[in-house]
């Protein structure tokens, strides 16, 4: 059930235009990490990595 939160509500806002601010987001992208790792310990399972999120959503916008 947490799972299913985590991915529709805040995966959603974290991945809102990623392709576009990630490049530029250096200091913030720690920040945000450590977002998605508390999300972990909360949850009780292991989540995709924000770098892993960046990657999976580049590749799905270059195959359309």
């Amino acid at each position: 059930m947490m799972v299913v939160f985590y991915t529709s509500i805040i995966e959603s806002i974290l991945t809102s235009s990623i392709t576009v601010w990630y490049a530029a987001a250096t200091k913030d992208k720690g920040r945000l990490q450590r977002i998605i790792r508390s999300a972990e310990k909360v949850i009780g399972c292991n989540l995709p990595s924000l770098q892993g999120l960046y990657t999976s959503r580049t590749r799905r916008r270059a195959e359309k």
